[in-house]
C-alpha cells in the first residue's frame, strides 16, 4: 500500500513584506507507474495538518479500493442495493425493468434484509427469507421475480464488485411450488370462453380487436398496443412486429418567481422489443384480416365524423438518461396540428385518443369477475401456442411466431399438456403398437 506523506508547502516561505506565509498543507502519495514512469497524487491548500491528513487518508483509501465510496466490511445491504442499482441496473436494463427492480428493492428486499451488513448475509438468512415469502401466499411468478433480483444483486457483489467471496443466494432451494387450479384455468382459454369474451366486447368496442389480435397471433400486450396501421400488410396478410409501448415517468423542475416547482407525470413511449428475436413477421388468416379491415374502416369513419375534434397521435423524439433516443406519444386534436410525425396507432378510442394497456385492465376485470373466466392478456399468448401444438404445428414454427430466442422457452413455458394432447399421445401410441 502506498505511503501517505504530509508537508507544509509554505514552511520557511515569506511574502514580499518579509512575513511568514500562511500554512499550505499538502497530502501526497505514490500512484502506479505509467509507461515505467513514477506518478504521484497530491493536493494542497489545507489550513491545518490534520485537515490534510484526513483528506489524504480518504483519497488514498479511494485509490486503493478502485474508487469505491464505502468500506466493503461495513456497508449495509440496503446501501449496497442502491450502489448496485446505480452502477448496474440503470446502465444495463431497460426502463420498465428498472421500475420493476426498484419496486422489488423498496417493497421487499430493503424492509426484510436491508439492515444486515452485506457480509453478514448467510445462506440460512436468505433461505429463511425465501421460505417466509413463500408462506405469505405470494404468487409463484412474483416470488421468482423477487428472488431473481436478490440473486442478481448478490452475484454482482462477487464479480465484478469483489465485495464477497461467494454469493449466499447461490444455495437457495425453492419450496415446492404447487400450481394452483386457478392459475391453470387462467393460462389456457377455451374457444367457447373466448367467444364469450368477444360477445361481451362486440365489434364496436376496440377491446374486441385487442382480444382478436392476441388470440390469433400470440403477441404480447405491449406489442399489440404499439401496432400502427403501417405494421399491417393487408395485401400479403402479415403483421410486422417491430416495437412495443411502455409507460415512463418524467419529472421537471420549473423556476417561478416565488420558488422552484417540481412537476411530474407519466407518458407512453415506443420502445424496442423484448429481444432481437421478438422483431418478426406474423402471417395471419382470413378471420383476423377481415376483422382488421372492418376496424380500419370504422376508424376512418370516426375521423370524418369528429373532423377537427378528432385526436391525432404523434411521435416526439427525446433523449433518455442513458443518451438513447426514445419516442414519446403525444395527443392533440386535429384542429391543433403539430410539426411532428404522426403515429397511426391501431388501438384508440372512437374519438382517436390512445387506448393503452392500462385501459385494457378494465376489460380484464370484466372478463375475470363478470364472465367468471380466469384471465389475463398473457393467457391469450399461452392459448395460441398450445392450440398450435395441439394441431401438430412444428414447435420451431411456434417459436418463430411467438418471437422466442430459444425453443426451450416455447416448450416449457407456453405449451401445456391439455386433454387433447394427452388423447393424441394415446392414439399415436396405439397406432404404432398395432401397425
Amino acid at each position: 500500500m502506498a505511503k501517505l506523506n504530509i508537508r507544509n508547502r509554505n514552511l520557511n516561505q515569506y511574502d514580499k513584506n518579509g512575513k511568514p506565509k500562511a500554512p499550505n498543507w499538502e497530502y501526497r502519495f505514490e500512484a502506479a507507474k505509467v509507461d515505467g514512469k513514477r506518478k504521484h497524487i497530491s493536493k494542497a491548500g489545507y489550513r491545518t495538518k490534520k485537515d490534510a491528513e484526513i483528506a489524504g487518508a480518504k483519497a488514498l483509501s479511494e485509490y486503493e479500493n478502485s474508487g469505491k465510496r464505502f468500506e466493503p466490511s461495513d456497508i449495509s445491504f440496503a446501501d449496497y442495493l442502491d450502489y448496485w442499482f446505480e452502477n448496474y441496473v440503470k446502465l444495463s436494463c431497460k426502463y420498465n425493468t428498472q421500475l420493476s427492480y426498484a419496486q422489488i428493492i423498496e417493497n421487499h428486499l430493503k424492509p426484510a434484509l436491508g439492515s444486515y451488513k452485506l457480509r453478514s448475509l448467510t445462506p440460512m438468512t436468505i433461505q429463511e427469507y425465501v421460505n417466509r415469502k413463500f408462506a405469505s401466499g405470494l404468487k409463484k411468478s412474483h416470488l421468482r421475480n423477487i428472488i431473481s433480483v436478490l440473486t442478481s444483486a448478490l452475484k454482482y457483489a462477487v464479480l465484478p464488485a469483489q465485495l464477497l467471496q461467494s454469493s449466499p443466494a447461490e444455495y437457495i432451494t425453492y419450496p415446492k411450488l404447487q400450481a394452483k387450479r386457478a392459475e391453470v384455468n387462467r393460462t389456457v382459454i377455451s374457444v367457447e370462453d373466448f367467444h364469450r369474451m368477444l360477445a361481451r366486447f362486440p365489434e364496436d368496442n376496440p377491446f374486441h380487436y385487442a382480444l382478436l389480435i392476441g388470440f390469433y397471433t400470440g403477441m404480447r400486450i405491449g406489442e399489440v398496443f404499439a401496432l400502427t396501421w403501417e405494421d399491417i400488410d393487408f395485401d400479403t396478410g402479415v403483421i410486422n412486429v417491430n416495437k412495443l409501448v411502455y409507460k415512463r415517468s418524467w419529472a421537471t423542475t420549473q423556476k417561478t418567481v416565488q420558488s422552484r416547482r417540481k412537476e411530474s407525470g407519466a407518458a407512453w413511449y415506443f420502445g424496442d422489443t423484448k429481444t432481437l428475436s421478438s422483431v418478426r413477421t406474423i402471417p395471419i388468416g382470413s378471420t383476423l384480416l377481415r376483422a382488421l379491415k372492418k376496424y380500419h374502416a370504422w376508424q376512418l369513419q370516426n375521423q370524418m365524423l369528429y373532423d377537427r375534434h378528432y385526436t391525432n397521435l404523434y411521435r416526439q423524439e427525446e433523449i433518455d438518461e442513458k443518451g438513447n433516443t426514445i419516442y414519446r406519444l403525444i395527443e392533440a386534436e386535429k384542429s391543433i396540428p403539430l410539426a411532428l410525425p404522426q403515429a397511426d396507432l391501431i388501438m384508440r378510442k372512437e374519438n382517436g385518443q390512445y387506448l393503452s394497456t392500462d385501459s385494457f385492465k378494465y376489460a380484464a376485470r370484466v372478463i375475470h369477475y363478470d364472465l367468471g373466466i380466469k384471465f389475463n392478456y398473457h393467457s391469450l399468448r399461452h392459448t395460441h401456442a398450445t392450440m398450435l401444438i395441439e394441431q401438430g404445428v412444428s414447435p420451431k414454427a411456434v417459436q418463430a411466431r411467438l418471437g422466442h430466442e430459444n425453443i426451450e422457452t416455447t416448450l416449457q413455458t407456453y405449451v401445456h399438456n391439455t386433454p387433447e394432447l394427452a388423447q393424441a399421445a394415446v392414439e399415436a401410441f396405439e397406432a404404432a403398437a398395432n401397425k
